[in-house]
């Protein structure tokens, strides 16, 4: 089991977009993958749990993946998170 705290700096936090992009990249991976918000914890590759955590710009959460491919899963996802989806991009155009 791997876990690594990650922030997410995208303005909107977790909107809907946010979640379905996280959900469809935690999915092509085998592991097990929670993210973690203090004592919430939801299945990344759920879009209704990562909206549950109601996550919003600067929070920082915990990012856990069990399984065989748990490194490139942590790696990945945490890129993804922490890039802010391009969203500073888009937003200043």
């Amino acid at each position: 089991m791997i876990e690594k705290e990650i922030t997410i700096h995208n303005p909107l936090g977790f909107d809907v977009r946010f979640a379905q992009m996280l959900s469809e990249a935690a999915n092509q991976f085998s592991s097990n993958i929670y993210i973690q918000e203090g004592q919430m914890k939801a299945s990344a590759k759920n879009v209704m749990g990562i909206m549950v955590l109601a996550a919003r710009k600067d929070t920082q959460l915990t990012i856990t993946a069990e399984g065989p491919d748990e490194e490139e899963a942590i790696e990945v996802l945490s890129k993804l998170v922490e890039s802010g989806f391009d969203e500073v991009i888009h937003l200043r155009v």
